[in-house]
C-alpha cells in the first residue's frame, strides 16, 4: 500500500460570505470528504500564534482542512471538491500537496479535467527522490462548473 499523504484544502468564499458561513461550508465539505476512503479530515491550522488573552495552542484557520489519504484517493477527492463547489457560494478551493498547488474554481468541465489531469500526471511521473510516491491513475474525469479557469502553481 502506498504511503499516506496530507492534502491541504483552503476554501475561499464569494465576496458576500462571512467567516461564520465559510466555517459552515468548510464543515459541510469535511463531512463529504469523510464519506470517501480517506484516513482523516481535520480542521486546518493557520500556524499563527493565538491572540493575546486566548488559550494557548494553534489557531484554527477558517476554511482550511487537512486530509490524510492514500495517493490513489487524490483524484476522487478532487472530483468531490469540484462537484461540491457547484451551487455553493464558494469562489475557489486551493489544494496543496507536497508543495504543489491547484486552485479549483468554476471552470468548464473540459478545462477542469485538463487541469486536474496535468496536476495528477505530475504525481504519477514523480519518483520518490523527487518528493513522493507516484499516484496511480483512478477513474478519469472531473465535474466542472462555468467561469474562469483555475490555475496550477508549483
Amino acid at each position: 500500500m502506498a504511503a499516506a499523504s496530507t492534502v491541504h484544502l483552503v476554501v475561499s468564499g464569494e465576496v458576500d460570505v462571512d467567516q461564520e458561513e465559510l466555517d459552515e461550508l468548510t464543515t459541510q465539505l469535511r463531512r463529504r470528504l469523510l464519506e470517501l476512503d480517506v484516513d482523516d479530515v481535520r480542521l486546518g491550522r493557520s500556524g499563527e500564534v493565538a491572540p493575546e488573552g486566548a488559550k494557548p495552542g494553534e489557531v484554527i484557520a477558517v476554511g482550511a482542512l487537512a486530509v490524510s489519504l492514500a495517493p490513489a484517493v487524490l483524484r476522487p477527492v478532487l472530483r468531490l471538491v469540484e462537484t461540491w463547489m457547484q451551487n455553493r457560494p464558494v469562489r475557489t478551493v486551493k489544494v496543496d500537496i507536497d508543495g504543489r498547488t491547484i486552485e479549483l474554481g468554476h471552470a468548464s468541465a473540459e478545462q477542469q479535467e485538463r487541469l486536474v489531469d496535468a496536476f495528477l500526471e505530475d504525481f504519477r511521473t514523480r519518483t520518490p527522490a523527487e518528493g513522493g510516491p507516484p499516484v496511480p491513475d483512478a477513474a478519469a474525469g472531473v465535474a466542472g462548473g462555468t467561469g474562469e479557469p483555475p490555475a496550477v502553481q508549483e
